[in-house]
């Protein structure tokens, strides 16, 4: 068996990506993706793989990182970043309310902080739900070129804003994804309207039940 010297890359030789453009595109190869740090993926993931990703598999990247918040316990809500010359993945995220005790970490919000300092004109955002409020605002004011909304069935309105503030805006609906998050909003019905209105908004809900 091979001592841990010996299965490094020698001093001065590059690494050959694990991911090459001769790769299936699976659902294991893209949830690989969707948990790899973004920062890694340009030495594990080569060029001509992302070239070769339609706009569906990367919502589906974003989708899986949706499934991941959920499994966390958070909500499932992901977002992708691409570069529109390269393809190639700039930042990704997903919800983090429960997780990290963030009232407005979106998974738009998660994406973009996720991308830092970038030109995101040059850029297109995958959101696996209609962005509420918040997120629309950072869409258009960080003047994203493109949005790809992978649900409008579960909750929609801000499409036609983006549109007027010059955000190109595609549907591009996953079934799996629109019906997992009507599982997860039947589920937890308070933790969802938290998530898009507030504590707040959790109270006056149950103050008019009573």
């Amino acid at each position: 068996m091979p001592n841990a010297g010996s299965m490094g890359a020698a001093k001065g030789t590059v690494m050959k990506p694990l991911i090459t453009k001769d790769t299936p595109v699976t659902d294991e190869v893209l949830n690989t993706i969707a948990h790899l740090p973004t920062r890694s993926l340009s030495k594990i993931v080569d060029d001509g793989f992302f070239k070769k990703l339609a706009d569906r598999d990367f919502m589906r990247i974003a989708f899986l990182l949706a499934k991941k918040g959920y499994e966390e316990g958070g909500s499932p809500i992901g977002g992708v970043i691409i570069s529109n010359e390269t393809r190639q993945i700039v930042g990704k995220g997903h919800n983090t309310l429960v997780q990290e005790n963030h009232p407005y970490n979106h998974g738009e919000t998660s994406a973009v902080r996720d991308a830092g300092r970038q030109d995101f004109s040059q850029t297109t955002m995958f959101t696996s739900l209609s962005p509420c409020d918040i997120c629309a605002a950072l869409i258009y004011m960080r003047q994203f070129k493109r949005l790809v909304v992978g649900d409008v069935t579960n909750s929609s309105g801000n499409e036609p804003i983006l549109r007027q503030k010059g955000v190109q805006v595609d549907i591009l609906e996953d079934p799996e994804g629109v019906s997992f998050y009507a599982k997860y909003r039947k589920e937890k019905p308070n933790q969802d309207l938290e998530d898009w209105q507030g504590l707040a908004a959790v109270r006056k809900a149950a103050a008019g039940r009573s």
